[in-house]
């Protein structure tokens, strides 16, 4: 498992979005807060699986658990907006470099394109 050893947050992040059933998790979160016995009913998933989903999770800084103020054995977990905005800046980042480039080499192949039709007039 890489996110294990990971030493940067990024790395936890990307490793915790990199599944379907985690990134499910937090489509559910986003509407609301949940308990851990919900998203196990909501995914079909049994709690172990579901606890091991919501620890990489946890990993990555994308959810933050609670105890339950009327039942406090049930945990009630949440989005954590933040690490998600620094993916984000990440991937804009990476974004408009690559965009950038994208964009010289486009101007590079029309310049060259033009010179080649001028040299065969």
């Amino acid at each position: 498992m890489r996110s294990k050893n990971a030493t940067a947050q990024l790395d936890h992040i990307f490793y915790a979005l990199s599944d379907p059933t985690r990134r499910e998790i937090l489509a559910t979160l986003s509407k609301g807060e949940a308990r851990v016995g919900d998203l196990a009913r909501k995914s079909h998933l049994t709690l172990p699986a579901i606890s091991k989903h919501l620890k990489v999770l946890e990993r990555g800084n994308l959810i933050k658990r609670e105890t339950d103020k009327e039942d406090g054995r049930v945990y009630r977990l949440g989005i954590n907006p933040k690490p998600m905005g620094e993916a984000v800046d990440w991937l804009e980042k990476h974004r408009k470099f690559w965009n950038d480039r994208l964009d010289e080499l486009e101007d590079f192949i029309l310049n060259n394109k033009d010179q080649e039709t001028e040299e065969k007039k």
